[in-house]
């Protein structure tokens, strides 16, 4: 049995996290998709893979990776790419997707991972370092794959371009597309405020999409942040709040229907939780009047 998404109808999932392995395979929900951190299913075999090749005979399946650096300077990691392109050929996923940021470099003669998503400059010497990982990853899974603009709680004085600049020069480059992290930009766009900026935060999201070309977004990601005192953490701890849901709206809107993915990694809530924002945000996506074609 499969429960891929109806035609004409909104594409929505969540990230299926390890608490829910067993009661998403016992009970089927109705989802259009589950997305997975592609590293946890490195290994040629054992308990995880056997779960998501389960998942797989009922749910079409995303792999969103948090590991392969495409900022990084000292290129793709070898062994990482080979993993993700056997996992490829395994789950025949629907997208394939990692983040606008580098993790990996050479400390003391040793190449070091730093096991976090490091935001990179916007500037033509980091834009050909993206384009030439993001070209050799494509190379070899023979597959577009979709770049997330990320969090990021600095700046770099070297970036002599807009975040948005940067991202259509990369898709115009190789060819890639887009994962679009509509909480990320709103977390931006608050810390902005918070360090003083004076646009308004919602405000600045809308812009932020505006400056996106159509056709090149091939998902949407929801999720909660934490709100400190001095810094806006993306924690995905929480329900996706009242401005991400309007700017999640307008991104409908202006890209056309695009997947839209629920996620949660810090203090899970019950699966059905998570069911329900992902059914909002299918239900949003169906009501916005005058859909541009995707």
């Amino acid at each position: 049995m499969s429960l891929s998404h109806h035609a004409g109808r909104p594409s929505c999932g969540i990230g299926w996290r390890h608490p829910h392995y067993g009661e998403l395979l016992e009970s089927l929900p109705y989802l259009d998709f589950i997305e997975v951190h592609s590293e946890n299913f490195f290994a040629d075999g054992g308990a995880a893979l056997a779960v998501l090749g389960q998942a797989r005979k009922h749910y079409p399946v995303s792999l969103h990776g948090v590991g392969l650096a495409l900022g990084s300077a000292c290129g793709i990691d070898e062994w990482h790419l080979n993993q993700l392109a056997r996992l490829v050929e395994r789950i025949e996923p629907v997208r394939v997707s990692d983040h606008a940021c580098f993790a990996r470099g050479e400390v003391a003669g040793r190449d070091l991972h730093a096991a976090d998503l490091l935001p990179i400059a916007f500037n033509n010497a980091a834009l050909d370092v993206m384009c030439a990982n993001v070209q050799r990853v494509q190379d070899r899974l023979k597959r577009p794959l979709l770049v997330e603009n990320l969090s990021a709680y600095l700046h770099f004085n070297s970036s002599d371009r807009e975040e948005t600049t940067f991202l259509r020069e990369l898709v115009h480059r190789t060819g890639c597309g887009l994962l679009v992290d509509v909480n990320n930009i709103y977390v931006n766009a608050l810390n902005d405020r918070l360090a003083g900026s004076d646009a308004e935060p919602l405000a600045a999201c809308l812009r932020w999409l505006d400056q996106i070309p159509n056709g090149c977004v091939g998902e949407l990601h929801l999720a909660g942040h934490c709100v400190t005192g001095d810094i806006v953490i993306d924690d995905h701890g929480s329900r996706v709040c009242a401005d991400v849901w309007q700017i999640y709206r307008y991104a409908q809107q202006r890209f056309g229907g695009v997947p839209a993915l629920v996620e949660w990694d810090t203090g899970i809530p019950p699966l059905a939780v998570l069911l329900e924002e992902a059914a909002f945000a299918r239900d949003t996506a169906m009501h916005i009047p005058q859909m541009a074609a995707a």
